[in-house]
Protein backbone atom coordinates (compact mmCIF):
# COMPACT_ATOMS: atom_id res chain seq x y z
CA UNK A 1 0.00 0.00 0.00
CA UNK A 2 2.41 1.93 0.86
CA UNK A 3 4.50 1.75 -2.93
CA UNK A 4 0.93 3.08 -4.18
CA UNK A 5 1.11 6.87 -2.21
CA UNK A 6 1.94 9.17 -3.85
CA UNK A 7 3.40 11.72 -1.27
CA UNK A 8 5.47 8.39 -0.22
CA UNK A 9 6.72 7.82 -3.86
CA UNK A 10 10.55 9.17 -5.53
CA UNK A 11 9.03 11.73 -7.67
CA UNK A 12 7.18 13.48 -4.55
CA UNK A 13 10.28 13.34 -2.79
CA UNK A 14 12.37 14.32 -5.85
CA UNK A 15 10.11 17.46 -6.49
CA UNK A 16 9.63 18.18 -2.72
CA UNK A 17 13.83 18.65 -3.03
CA UNK A 18 13.63 20.66 -6.02
CA UNK A 19 10.87 23.35 -4.68
CA UNK A 20 12.38 23.13 -1.28
CA UNK A 21 16.02 23.96 -2.01
CA UNK A 22 14.95 26.71 -4.35
CA UNK A 23 12.99 28.32 -1.69
CA UNK A 24 15.91 28.10 0.92
CA UNK A 25 18.28 29.14 -1.41
CA UNK A 26 16.35 32.30 -2.07
CA UNK A 27 15.74 33.10 1.39
CA UNK A 28 19.49 32.73 1.77
CA UNK A 29 19.76 34.79 -1.03
CA UNK A 30 17.79 37.46 0.08
CA UNK A 31 19.39 37.72 3.84
CA UNK A 32 22.91 37.30 2.62
CA UNK A 33 25.61 38.58 4.49
CA UNK A 34 24.79 37.63 8.11
CA UNK A 35 26.97 34.48 10.17
CA UNK A 36 23.67 32.52 10.43
CA UNK A 37 23.40 32.40 6.55
CA UNK A 38 27.12 32.28 6.31
CA UNK A 39 26.42 29.14 8.84
CA UNK A 40 23.85 27.34 7.11
CA UNK A 41 25.75 28.03 3.23
CA UNK A 42 28.60 26.17 4.97
CA UNK A 43 26.56 23.12 6.08
CA UNK A 44 25.13 23.23 2.68
CA UNK A 45 28.37 23.42 0.62
CA UNK A 46 29.84 20.32 2.96
CA UNK A 47 26.78 18.26 2.82
CA UNK A 48 26.69 18.45 -1.29
CA UNK A 49 29.98 17.46 -1.24
CA UNK A 50 29.76 14.44 0.58
CA UNK A 51 26.61 13.20 -1.13
CA UNK A 52 28.00 13.99 -3.77
CA UNK A 53 31.66 11.58 -3.14
CA UNK A 54 29.39 8.92 -1.80
CA UNK A 55 27.05 8.65 -5.44
CA UNK A 56 30.14 9.21 -7.32
CA UNK A 57 32.05 6.38 -5.62
CA UNK A 58 29.10 4.07 -6.36
CA UNK A 59 29.01 4.76 -9.85
CA UNK A 60 31.31 2.10 -10.89
CA UNK A 61 30.65 -0.31 -8.88
CA UNK A 62 27.01 0.11 -10.56
CA UNK A 63 28.71 -0.12 -14.36
CA UNK A 64 30.35 -3.59 -12.71
CA UNK A 65 27.48 -4.57 -11.37
CA UNK A 66 24.78 -4.62 -13.92
CA UNK A 67 26.95 -4.76 -17.57
CA UNK A 68 29.36 -7.14 -16.83
CA UNK A 69 26.88 -10.09 -15.52
CA UNK A 70 24.28 -8.89 -18.32
CA UNK A 71 27.08 -9.41 -20.96
CA UNK A 72 27.74 -12.87 -19.27
CA UNK A 73 24.16 -13.51 -19.50
CA UNK A 74 24.07 -13.18 -23.33
CA UNK A 75 26.30 -15.90 -23.75
CA UNK A 76 27.25 -16.35 -27.43
CA UNK A 77 25.24 -13.13 -28.41
CA UNK A 78 27.09 -10.78 -26.18
CA UNK A 79 29.50 -9.62 -28.95
CA UNK A 80 26.55 -8.41 -31.09
CA UNK A 81 24.58 -6.82 -28.86
CA UNK A 82 27.47 -4.68 -27.75
CA UNK A 83 28.32 -3.40 -31.03
CA UNK A 84 24.77 -3.34 -32.14
CA UNK A 85 24.58 -0.99 -28.62
CA UNK A 86 27.33 1.34 -29.54
CA UNK A 87 26.56 1.76 -33.26
CA UNK A 88 23.20 3.13 -31.82
CA UNK A 89 24.16 5.10 -29.81
CA UNK A 90 26.35 6.58 -31.87
CA UNK A 91 23.92 7.07 -34.95
CA UNK A 92 21.52 8.95 -32.24
CA UNK A 93 24.02 11.78 -31.09
CA UNK A 94 25.53 12.20 -34.71
CA UNK A 95 22.12 12.48 -35.90
CA UNK A 96 21.04 14.90 -32.65
CA UNK A 97 24.10 16.81 -33.67
CA UNK A 98 23.12 17.12 -37.60
CA UNK A 99 19.83 18.29 -36.75
CA UNK A 100 20.76 20.85 -33.72
CA UNK A 101 22.95 22.52 -36.71
CA UNK A 102 20.07 22.27 -39.42
CA UNK A 103 18.43 24.42 -36.61
CA UNK A 104 21.09 27.06 -35.80
CA UNK A 105 21.01 27.45 -39.59
CA UNK A 106 17.91 28.19 -39.89
CA UNK A 107 17.42 30.05 -36.11
CA UNK A 108 20.10 31.68 -34.84
CA UNK A 109 20.57 34.74 -37.58
CA UNK A 110 17.17 35.64 -36.52
CA UNK A 111 17.55 35.99 -32.88
CA UNK A 112 19.24 38.86 -30.72
CA UNK A 113 21.30 37.47 -27.82
CA UNK A 114 23.07 39.61 -25.79
CA UNK A 115 26.34 37.55 -24.44
CA UNK A 116 26.38 39.62 -21.13
CA UNK A 117 25.81 38.22 -17.90
CA UNK A 118 25.19 39.29 -14.13
CA UNK A 119 27.76 38.49 -11.57
CA UNK A 120 26.65 35.20 -9.54
CA UNK A 121 27.21 35.11 -5.72
CA UNK A 122 30.38 32.96 -4.85
CA UNK A 123 29.37 29.93 -1.91
CA UNK A 124 31.71 29.42 0.37
CA UNK A 125 34.11 26.54 0.53
CA UNK A 126 33.62 23.18 1.39
CA UNK A 127 34.60 23.03 5.48
CA UNK A 128 34.99 19.47 5.89
CA UNK A 129 36.13 17.46 2.66
CA UNK A 130 34.97 14.16 3.39
CA UNK A 131 37.09 12.73 -0.20
CA UNK A 132 35.76 9.12 -0.87
CA UNK A 133 37.47 8.54 -4.16
CA UNK A 134 35.82 6.30 -6.77
CA UNK A 135 37.83 2.73 -6.72
CA UNK A 136 38.51 3.30 -10.46
CA UNK A 137 37.41 5.96 -13.16
CA UNK A 138 33.73 5.44 -14.70
CA UNK A 139 35.14 4.74 -18.11
CA UNK A 140 37.79 2.50 -16.56
CA UNK A 141 34.73 0.48 -15.03
CA UNK A 142 33.10 0.56 -18.33
CA UNK A 143 35.84 -0.60 -20.30
CA UNK A 144 36.44 -3.44 -17.29
CA UNK A 145 32.65 -4.44 -17.21
CA UNK A 146 32.93 -5.11 -21.11
CA UNK A 147 36.12 -7.00 -21.24
CA UNK A 148 35.20 -9.66 -18.28
CA UNK A 149 32.05 -9.79 -19.35
CA UNK A 150 32.80 -10.60 -23.06
CA UNK A 151 35.77 -12.80 -21.74
CA UNK A 152 33.70 -15.06 -19.45
CA UNK A 153 30.82 -15.33 -22.14
CA UNK A 154 33.71 -16.76 -24.42
CA UNK A 155 35.27 -19.04 -21.83
CA UNK A 156 31.87 -20.05 -20.23
CA UNK A 157 33.48 -19.11 -17.03
CA UNK A 158 30.35 -20.50 -14.74
CA UNK A 159 32.49 -19.48 -11.59
CA UNK A 160 33.08 -15.55 -12.70
CA UNK A 161 29.38 -15.61 -13.73
CA UNK A 162 27.92 -16.60 -10.54
CA UNK A 163 30.24 -14.70 -8.49
CA UNK A 164 28.92 -11.38 -11.13
CA UNK A 165 25.38 -12.40 -10.22
CA UNK A 166 25.89 -12.08 -6.20
CA UNK A 167 27.59 -9.23 -7.12
CA UNK A 168 24.73 -7.87 -8.66
CA UNK A 169 22.53 -8.62 -5.60
CA UNK A 170 25.06 -6.61 -3.77
CA UNK A 171 25.18 -3.33 -5.98
CA UNK A 172 21.05 -4.02 -6.15
CA UNK A 173 21.51 -3.55 -2.25
CA UNK A 174 23.08 -0.15 -2.02
CA UNK A 175 20.94 1.49 -4.95
CA UNK A 176 18.07 0.47 -3.19
CA UNK A 177 19.00 1.17 0.58
CA UNK A 178 21.26 3.79 0.18
CA UNK A 179 21.29 5.87 -3.60
CA UNK A 180 17.94 6.11 -3.55
CA UNK A 181 16.87 7.06 -0.41
CA UNK A 182 19.70 9.96 -0.31
CA UNK A 183 18.96 11.32 -4.02
CA UNK A 184 16.37 13.75 -3.06
CA UNK A 185 18.30 14.93 -0.45
CA UNK A 186 21.58 15.62 -3.06
CA UNK A 187 18.96 17.27 -4.95
CA UNK A 188 17.38 20.02 -2.99
CA UNK A 189 20.78 20.90 -1.60
CA UNK A 190 21.73 20.87 -5.97
CA UNK A 191 18.85 24.02 -6.38
CA UNK A 192 19.61 25.48 -2.99
CA UNK A 193 22.94 26.32 -4.23
CA UNK A 194 22.05 26.97 -7.88
CA UNK A 195 19.25 29.18 -6.09
CA UNK A 196 21.46 31.41 -3.19
CA UNK A 197 24.01 32.02 -6.35
CA UNK A 198 21.35 33.20 -8.43
CA UNK A 199 21.96 30.92 -11.46
CA UNK A 200 18.30 30.38 -11.03
CA UNK A 201 16.95 34.03 -11.03
CA UNK A 202 19.87 36.28 -12.93
CA UNK A 203 21.75 34.01 -14.88
CA UNK A 204 19.25 31.96 -17.16
CA UNK A 205 17.21 34.64 -18.41
CA UNK A 206 20.29 36.16 -20.26
CA UNK A 207 20.00 33.02 -22.50
CA UNK A 208 16.21 32.75 -22.42
CA UNK A 209 16.03 32.06 -25.77
CA UNK A 210 18.71 29.94 -27.03
CA UNK A 211 17.85 27.24 -23.79
CA UNK A 212 13.91 27.53 -24.60
CA UNK A 213 14.97 26.90 -28.69
CA UNK A 214 17.32 23.40 -27.00
CA UNK A 215 14.65 22.38 -24.71
CA UNK A 216 12.61 22.14 -26.96
CA UNK A 217 14.80 20.83 -29.68
CA UNK A 218 15.68 17.87 -26.75
CA UNK A 219 12.13 16.87 -26.90
CA UNK A 220 11.58 16.98 -30.92
CA UNK A 221 14.93 14.27 -30.74
CA UNK A 222 13.46 12.17 -27.62
CA UNK A 223 9.79 12.17 -29.75
CA UNK A 224 12.03 11.24 -32.88
CA UNK A 225 13.65 8.45 -31.35
CA UNK A 226 11.03 7.02 -29.38
CA UNK A 227 8.62 6.84 -32.42
CA UNK A 228 11.10 5.04 -34.29
CA UNK A 229 12.31 2.65 -31.58
CA UNK A 230 8.31 1.51 -31.62
CA UNK A 231 7.93 1.47 -35.04
CA UNK A 232 11.15 -1.56 -34.98
CA UNK A 233 10.15 -2.90 -31.68
CA UNK A 234 6.39 -3.15 -32.57
CA UNK A 235 6.01 -1.85 -28.64
CA UNK A 236 3.81 1.29 -27.84
CA UNK A 237 6.67 3.78 -26.86
CA UNK A 238 4.10 5.64 -24.33
CA UNK A 239 4.95 2.42 -22.03
CA UNK A 240 8.20 3.45 -21.29
CA UNK A 241 7.73 7.36 -21.00
CA UNK A 242 4.84 7.32 -19.06
CA UNK A 243 7.21 5.81 -16.33
CA UNK A 244 10.14 8.14 -16.33
CA UNK A 245 9.15 11.00 -14.88
CA UNK A 246 11.35 10.23 -11.85
CA UNK A 247 14.93 9.46 -14.44
CA UNK A 248 14.00 12.83 -15.85
CA UNK A 249 13.70 14.75 -12.81
CA UNK A 250 16.30 12.97 -11.40
CA UNK A 251 18.75 13.91 -13.85
CA UNK A 252 17.93 17.82 -13.78
CA UNK A 253 18.67 17.73 -10.40
CA UNK A 254 22.52 15.32 -10.72
CA UNK A 255 23.03 16.83 -14.06
CA UNK A 256 24.57 13.57 -14.13
CA UNK A 257 23.66 10.81 -16.37
CA UNK A 258 26.25 8.39 -14.25
CA UNK A 259 24.71 9.79 -10.86
CA UNK A 260 20.90 8.84 -12.15
CA UNK A 261 21.84 5.73 -12.87
CA UNK A 262 19.94 4.13 -10.08
CA UNK A 263 16.76 5.78 -10.37
CA UNK A 264 16.85 5.23 -14.52
CA UNK A 265 17.23 1.50 -13.69
CA UNK A 266 14.44 1.67 -11.22
CA UNK A 267 12.10 3.64 -14.10
CA UNK A 268 13.55 1.14 -16.83
CA UNK A 269 12.21 -1.82 -14.69
CA UNK A 270 9.22 -0.89 -14.58
CA UNK A 271 8.53 -0.61 -18.23
CA UNK A 272 6.43 -3.71 -19.52
CA UNK A 273 7.45 -3.42 -23.46
CA UNK A 274 11.90 -3.55 -22.53
CA UNK A 275 13.35 -6.94 -21.95
CA UNK A 276 14.93 -7.01 -17.98
CA UNK A 277 17.90 -8.10 -19.64
CA UNK A 278 18.44 -5.81 -21.76
CA UNK A 279 17.78 -2.91 -19.15
CA UNK A 280 20.69 -4.33 -17.34
CA UNK A 281 22.67 -4.72 -20.40
CA UNK A 282 21.56 -1.48 -22.10
CA UNK A 283 20.88 1.13 -19.69
CA UNK A 284 24.30 1.47 -17.75
CA UNK A 285 26.09 1.30 -20.82
CA UNK A 286 23.85 4.05 -22.45
CA UNK A 287 24.28 6.29 -19.93
CA UNK A 288 27.84 6.50 -20.60
CA UNK A 289 27.81 5.87 -24.27
CA UNK A 290 24.74 7.86 -25.59
CA UNK A 291 24.63 11.72 -24.84
CA UNK A 292 22.84 12.96 -27.79
CA UNK A 293 20.33 15.58 -25.25
CA UNK A 294 24.24 17.01 -24.54
CA UNK A 295 25.66 16.89 -28.54
CA UNK A 296 22.68 18.65 -29.36
CA UNK A 297 22.27 21.31 -27.06
CA UNK A 298 27.27 22.19 -27.58
CA UNK A 299 26.22 22.42 -31.24
CA UNK A 300 23.73 25.15 -31.12
CA UNK A 301 25.37 26.63 -28.46
CA UNK A 302 28.89 26.76 -30.14
CA UNK A 303 27.15 27.82 -33.10
CA UNK A 304 25.73 30.86 -30.87
CA UNK A 305 28.61 31.78 -29.22
CA UNK A 306 30.45 31.55 -33.10
CA UNK A 307 27.69 34.32 -33.81
CA UNK A 308 28.04 36.79 -30.69
CA UNK A 309 31.76 36.56 -30.28
CA UNK A 310 32.98 36.02 -34.74
CA UNK A 311 29.86 37.96 -36.28
CA UNK A 312 29.41 34.33 -38.20
CA UNK A 313 28.33 30.80 -37.56
CA UNK A 314 31.33 28.14 -38.84
CA UNK A 315 31.01 26.73 -41.97
CA UNK A 316 28.28 23.89 -42.82
CA UNK A 317 31.59 22.02 -43.53
CA UNK A 318 33.28 22.82 -40.54
CA UNK A 319 30.30 21.62 -38.44
CA UNK A 320 29.68 18.53 -40.04
CA UNK A 321 33.70 17.63 -39.44
CA UNK A 322 32.57 18.87 -35.64
CA UNK A 323 29.27 16.75 -35.73
CA UNK A 324 30.82 13.65 -36.87
CA UNK A 325 33.90 13.80 -34.06
CA UNK A 326 31.76 14.77 -31.35
CA UNK A 327 29.41 11.84 -31.75
CA UNK A 328 33.24 10.13 -31.05
CA UNK A 329 34.34 12.63 -28.27
CA UNK A 330 30.33 11.66 -26.62
CA UNK A 331 30.70 7.99 -26.57
CA UNK A 332 33.93 8.10 -24.35
CA UNK A 333 33.23 11.53 -22.70
CA UNK A 334 31.96 10.72 -18.68
CA UNK A 335 28.45 10.92 -17.69
CA UNK A 336 29.37 13.69 -15.36
CA UNK A 337 28.23 17.30 -15.08
CA UNK A 338 29.43 19.09 -18.01
CA UNK A 339 31.24 15.88 -19.23
CA UNK A 340 30.57 16.36 -23.20
CA UNK A 341 31.75 19.66 -23.06
CA UNK A 342 35.29 19.09 -21.16
CA UNK A 343 35.80 16.29 -23.22
CA UNK A 344 35.28 17.99 -26.42
CA UNK A 345 36.70 21.23 -25.56
CA UNK A 346 39.92 20.42 -28.02
CA UNK A 347 37.26 20.18 -30.86
CA UNK A 348 35.66 23.53 -30.13
CA UNK A 349 39.37 24.82 -29.84
CA UNK A 350 40.90 22.79 -32.97
CA UNK A 351 38.10 22.26 -35.14
CA UNK A 352 35.63 25.68 -34.43
CA UNK A 353 38.83 28.13 -33.52
CA UNK A 354 37.62 29.17 -30.64
CA UNK A 355 39.36 31.48 -28.26
CA UNK A 356 39.71 31.92 -24.60
CA UNK A 357 36.91 34.15 -24.28
CA UNK A 358 34.81 31.91 -26.52
CA UNK A 359 35.97 28.60 -24.12
CA UNK A 360 34.48 30.39 -21.45
CA UNK A 361 31.49 31.85 -22.49
CA UNK A 362 30.56 28.51 -23.59
CA UNK A 363 31.48 26.52 -20.51
CA UNK A 364 29.14 29.12 -18.94
CA UNK A 365 26.01 28.73 -21.46
CA UNK A 366 26.05 25.02 -21.28
CA UNK A 367 26.24 25.08 -17.87
CA UNK A 368 23.29 26.79 -17.66
CA UNK A 369 21.38 23.63 -19.43
CA UNK A 370 23.56 21.00 -18.56
CA UNK A 371 20.61 19.44 -16.52
CA UNK A 372 17.85 19.08 -19.05
CA UNK A 373 20.85 17.97 -21.50
CA UNK A 374 21.67 14.87 -18.98
CA UNK A 375 17.92 14.58 -19.36
CA UNK A 376 17.42 14.16 -22.58
CA UNK A 377 20.18 11.61 -22.51
CA UNK A 378 18.87 9.56 -19.33
CA UNK A 379 15.33 9.20 -21.31
CA UNK A 380 16.91 8.56 -24.62
CA UNK A 381 18.34 5.83 -23.08
CA UNK A 382 14.99 3.91 -22.91
CA UNK A 383 14.19 4.55 -26.56
CA UNK A 384 17.59 2.64 -27.67
CA UNK A 385 17.03 -0.12 -24.64
CA UNK A 386 13.67 -0.26 -26.56
CA UNK A 387 15.59 -0.81 -30.35
CA UNK A 388 17.71 -3.29 -28.25
CA UNK A 389 14.64 -5.19 -27.15
CA UNK A 390 13.44 -5.10 -30.14
CA UNK A 391 16.78 -6.60 -31.83
CA UNK A 392 16.63 -9.65 -30.06
CA UNK A 393 13.05 -10.01 -31.08
CA UNK A 394 13.51 -10.28 -34.88
CA UNK A 395 16.59 -12.32 -34.75
CA UNK A 396 15.38 -14.59 -31.98
CA UNK A 397 17.90 -14.01 -29.14
CA UNK A 398 16.56 -16.22 -26.01
CA UNK A 399 15.58 -13.58 -22.55
CA UNK A 400 18.35 -14.00 -19.83
CA UNK A 401 16.53 -14.90 -16.44
CA UNK A 402 18.02 -11.83 -13.86
CA UNK A 403 17.88 -10.55 -10.98
CA UNK A 404 14.76 -7.78 -10.74
CA UNK A 405 15.14 -4.29 -9.35
CA UNK A 406 12.97 -4.20 -6.04
CA UNK A 407 12.82 -0.80 -4.77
Amino acid sequence: MKKNNFFTSLPFKLLMGVFLGICIGLVLNYADGNAATRAILNVIVTAKYILGQLINFCVPLIIIGFIAPSITKLGSHASRMLGVAIVIAYVSSLGAALFSTVSGYALIPHLSISSAADKLKTLPDVVFELSIPQIMPVMSALVLSILLGLAAAWTKADLIAAFLDEFQKVVLAIVSRIIIPILPFFIGLTFCSLAYEGTITKQLPVFLKVIVIVLIGHFIWMTLLYVLAGVYSGENPLDIIKNYGPAYLTAVGTMSSAATLAVALQCAEKCKPLRKDMVQFGIPLFANIHLCGSVLTEVFFCMTVSKILYGTVPTPGTMILFCVLLGVFAIGAPGVPGGTVMASLGLITGVLGFGDSGTALMLTIFALQDSFGTACNVTGDGALTLILTGYTKRHNIEEQTIERIDL
